[in-house]
């Protein structure tokens, strides 16, 4: 399950935050090291970027502030970079329990 976890999230990741991974394995530890240099680069130069794709993303305002917040005891891009595979993994999840089921009912109605 892990390394089909890291398959699927290394694809969205790579989509959404518009990086270049190529297809090599890897693993879910050296995906994360990815993410958080390429959060650390977008709190620094793109942040409203980030946090408009943290929104599109569906990750939780409390936790976006929790994560920013000097109280925090982890650095801003770790913290980050957590709720976003945090949330990679709850999407997943939900894809493969909600897949659409393919029916026969709608046979030579193609277009």
């Amino acid at each position: 399950m892990e390394e089909d976890f890291v398959i699927k999230a290394k694809a969205l990741i790579a989509r959404d935050f518009e990086l270049e991974m190529g297809d090599q394995p890897m693993t879910e530890e050296e995906l994360f090291k990815i993410l958080a240099e390429e959060v650390a680069y977008m709190i620094d130069h793109r942040l409203e970027f980030l946090l408009s794709l943290l929104y599109r993303l569906d990750v939780l305002e409390h936790k976006i502030k929790a994560a920013l917040s000097p109280l925090s005891t982890l650095a801003p891009n770790i913290a980050l970079a957590q709720l976003i595979m945090e949330r990679q993994k709850q999407r997943i999840i939900t894809k493969s329990l909600y897949k659409p089921k393919k029916t026969d009912d709608l046979e030579g109605l193609e277009f």
